[in-house]
């Protein structure tokens, strides 16, 4: 469900920064999202390089192009999901506030 979406969106839409490349950057960049720009894909690319470990890279990056899987993870049953979403929310709301626009 998009609606599910809204932590990335909101990263993605209040983000400006450093161009760099990775996993979220690079989906960042083919998304077809009005607000993606290089400076902001590079902005949540650098949050994610000091929150999260590679494979939590390689993980988020996809809910830039399928964002029902953020949502499949919100629900999962899993200590590994439910561990995963945390430090997943931490990273977005560390991007929203490195990113943001003044």
């Amino acid at each position: 469900m998009r609606g599910y979406w809204v932590i990335g969106v909101l990263v993605l839409a209040s983000c400006a920064g450093v161009s760099s490349n990775g996993p979220i950057a690079q989906s960042c960049n083919r998304s077809e999202r009005n607000a993606s720009t290089p400076q902001l894909c590079g902005c949540i690319q650098r949050v994610a390089a000091q929150t999260l470990n590679a494979p939590d890279q390689q993980r988020a990056a996809k809910f830039f192009t399928n964002p029902d899987k953020a949502h499949d993870v919100k629900l999962s049953q899993s200590r590994a999901d439910d561990a995963f979403w945390e430090r997943y929310k931490t990273f977005a709301a560390s991007a929203e506030a490195s990113c943001s626009q003044s």
